[in-house]
């Protein structure tokens, strides 16, 4: 039987994302929906980026898109980066990219090129790095940075009444567009956890991959998680250098 999982933002961190596929036991007809920012932090980020185009090649897999991957997108077009992107993680990403060739460099372009701003299953789930705005949903929003850099929503979610259900007149409308909505982008380490959280109908996938918790993946129909080693202790040599505000990136 296939499942569909989903998988939490991942930092460069290739080697928590190989052990905990390992642990999840991925089989090939499972769906693997990635919620975007797999790059900047760790010194895999490059490396992360191909092993992800050989596991498309494999089986049925949806990228979407996150704002670090949206960085790394422009400095592979030649756009000048600012000295906060170095600073947030994206010196490990230039450094990954040196060793590249140029062939190599633009599959990953490609790559980038296609992820999704959005995933919408047939269940009603919606998947996104951020979050949206519009209380119209994802097709009204105005402005698509939005989708990989907006914060609003997981806020919203955290500073609900709890006993505000869907129905009840200040039930945020934005939240009863969707049976379920799958985020990354703001660490649940923020708030104390390391493990996915639910606020309403929304999950937080970040467990904090970027700086010291593990990668995620979690099983949308049985809520059932695995996760690698915190990744730090993965890179330990490199610690001291990527200890670093990855949550106001």
């Amino acid at each position: 039987m296939s499942r569909t999982l989903v998988i939490g933002d991942l930092h460069g961190g290739l080697k928590g994302l190989e052990q905990v596929m390992e642990r999840a036991q991925i089989a090939a007809n499972d769906h693997l929906i990635f919620l975007g920012d797999y790059v900047d932090g760790w010194s895999d980020s490059a490396a992360t980026v191909s092993f992800l185009i050989a596991l498309s090649r494999k089986q049925k897999c949806t990228f979407i898109r996150g704002n670090h991957d949206d960085l790394v997108h422009q400095f592979l077009l030649g756009k000048e980066m600012s000295e906060n992107w170095i600073i947030h993680g994206g010196q490990s990403s230039k450094e990954g990219y040196a060793l590249l060739c140029a062939e190599e460099k633009k599959q990953h372009i490609r790559f980038y090129e296609k992820l999704h701003d959005y995933h919408i299953d047939s269940d009603n789930r919606i998947f996104c790095h951020a979050g949206f705005q519009n209380q119209n949903g994802p097709e009204a929003e105005w402005y698509s940075t939005a989708f990989y850099w907006d914060r609003t929503l997981w806020e919203m979610v955290c500073a609900m009444d709890t006993n505000l259900k869907p129905g009840d007149l200040h039930y945020p409308k934005r939240l009863s567009l969707f049976s379920e909505i799958y985020i990354g982008h703001t660490p649940v380490t923020k708030i104390g956890a390391t493990t996915p959280v639910q606020r309403a109908n929304v999950w937080n996938i970040d467990t904090g991959a970027a700086f010291m918790g593990p990668v995620t993946i979690l099983d949308v129909e049985t809520k059932k998680y695995w996760q690698s080693t915190p990744v730090w202790q993965l890179y330990p040599d490199e610690v001291g250098r990527n200890q670093r505000s990855y949550q106001d990136s």
